[in-house]
């Protein structure tokens, strides 16, 4: 089994597009008035516009791999980006570190940057 799609409410389709397009830099797939599809390395990420109020509560939060998180962080910081936190170590396992930050995106859902660096 593998993951297909994950999908992510959303209170302003519009806004939340320009953030995961423009901030984020995924590439749009498609959009309808309630939806917006992006691709993320062979997953479908979408966005929509919840049909039912029990399904407006927050995302799960999206942890993006990234190979600098340094950089990263810098990259979405000059975007201004709002981060929980600095990029920190969350775990060290035998010659590999984890790195961690937390952001929002546009509509107050929680997302992460992850880069596992090897010593």
């Amino acid at each position: 089994m593998k993951i297909n799609q994950i999908s992510v409410p959303v209170k302003q389709l519009q806004r939340a597009i320009s953030f995961y397009q423009g901030v984020l830099n995924l590439p749009l797939l498609f959009q309808t008035d309630t939806m917006a599809f992006f691709e993320c390395n062979g997953i479908k990420l979408l966005l929509s516009l919840p049909e039912k109020e029990e399904f407006a509560l927050s995302s799960s939060v999206i942890y993006f791999d990234v190979e600098d998180i340094q950089e990263a962080f810098s990259n979405l910081l000059e975007k201004e980006v709002a981060f929980l936190d600095q990029p920190h170590i969350v775990a060290k396992i035998g010659t590999t570190e984890t790195w961690m930050t937390f952001f929002k995106d546009s509509e107050n859902n929680t997302l992460a940057l992850m880069s596992e660096v090897a010593l």
